[in-house]
């Protein structure tokens, strides 16, 4: 598959219908989708592990207007934002339609629970593997085992694991050997999201690529520093950058 290099991540030009039907024609094949936002781009951009780690994945979308905007700048490439948040929906449609099962790690105590009553409710005969909410530091302690332990043992199609990059896609990673014909799905605030503990932006903010000023608003205390401090900075470096390597070409004899 053709992809675009954004930052030090190549990201697949696929629509969310068609990453459904990637799904969808392989759920027996298992695989691994990373939801690139700005904030992933920038990380992988800093740092070789970590954009290893991304490269690992089967599938890399653009989650963030900026990271679709450089893609057209710097190649012409048209991308369409994929979130984690709406393929949280459209995967979990599928799983139903197909008799998959789903499994939620995620959120604080009772959000994967409310997470998987609400999609149940909207996505009739959905299968639920299971759902977790790890404590925090779980990753560096004798948790994991336990953790990971129980996806293997529910035996899930779809794994949704909603707990921050990078943590989500490490914990993906030492998922996959053990159940590897899992699909996987870092999706961020895609759980709570999913159990309304928070709201989306109205879908006029998100085409204008300021969704991230409502999550702000949201959540200014865990949000303002890598939003406004890290964040915003790299989003401008990179798409100036993606500017003057397209006007670059361009003058190329």
């Amino acid at each position: 598959m053709d992809t675009v290099r954004v930052g030090a991540v190549r990201i697949s030009p696929l629509r969310e219908s068609e990453v459904v039907r990637h799904v969808e024609s392989g759920w027996d094949r298992g695989g691994w989708i990373v939801t690139a936002n700005v904030d992933i781009v920038r990380a992988a951009t800093r740092s070789p592990e970590l954009a290893g780690l991304v490269g690992e994945a089967d599938l890399v979308v653009a989650d963030g207007m900026p990271v679709v905007w450089a893609a057209k700048l710097s190649s012409g490439a048209t991308l369409e934002r994929v979130t984690g948040a709406s393929l949280v929906f459209s995967l979990t449609e599928s799983a139903a339609r197909a008799g998959r099962s789903v499994y939620l790690l995620g959120g604080d105590p009772g959000v994967p629970e409310a997470a998987a009553a609400a999609l149940g409710e909207r996505f009739l005969g959905l299968r639920v593997a299971g759902t977790d909410s790890p404590p925090f530091g779980f990753e560096r302690s004798a948790a994991l085992a336990e953790v990971t332990g129980r996806i293997v043992e529910a035996k899930p199609d779809l794994v949704l694991v909603s707990l921050g990059f990078p943590k989500q896609e490490q914990l993906i990673r030492a998922l996959r050997p053990e159940l590897p014909s899992a699909w996987y799905l870092g999706c961020g605030a895609g759980i709570p999201m999913a159990a309304g503990q928070f709201r989306r932006a109205p879908e006029v903010v998100q085409r204008l690529g300021a969704e991230w000023l409502h999550r702000l608003a949201l959540e200014p205390r865990r949000l303002a520093r890598r939003y406004l401090h890290d964040d915003t900075p790299f989003a401008m470096r990179l798409l100036t950058g993606a500017l003057l390597r397209r006007a670059a070409e361009k003058v190329e004899p």
